[in-house]
């Protein structure tokens, strides 16, 4: 039987190919991750809008209420953009620690 599988040729192509599966994946591992920093990107910027777009709900709101056109909206949408950027800030400093970059841990040094 000519076509019959060698048991030794077996196990040698399956040690190859174990061998390859190890060696493959730490690289898989490092696109996963560069993949969540992506995710986090987008999460910082829904964040920051998300912040500028409820002040400006609040404040044109506030402003249709009280007869106040411009002052209070312009007020609301800088509280959104300072809540966005330090909500951005927390975000960034969750992925830094996650990730092992803390720029706290370098200034101790």
């Amino acid at each position: 039987m000519a076509d019959d599988p060698d048991p030794q040729h077996l196990k040698a192509l399956e040690q190859r190919i174990a061998a390859a599966a190890k060696k493959s994946a730490p690289r898989a591992q490092g696109a996963m991750h560069g993949l969540g920093q992506g995710e986090a990107a987008w999460r910082m910027v829904i964040e920051l809008t998300s912040g500028i777009a409820l002040g400006l709900a609040i404040g044109f709101g506030l402003d249709i209420l009280f007869g106040t056109k411009p002052i209070l909206m312009v007020v609301f949408v800088l509280l959104g953009f300072a809540a966005g950027i330090k909500t951005m800030l927390g975000t960034a400093a969750g992925l830094a620690k996650q990730t092992g970059d803390d720029p706290a841990d370098e200034k101790r040094d």
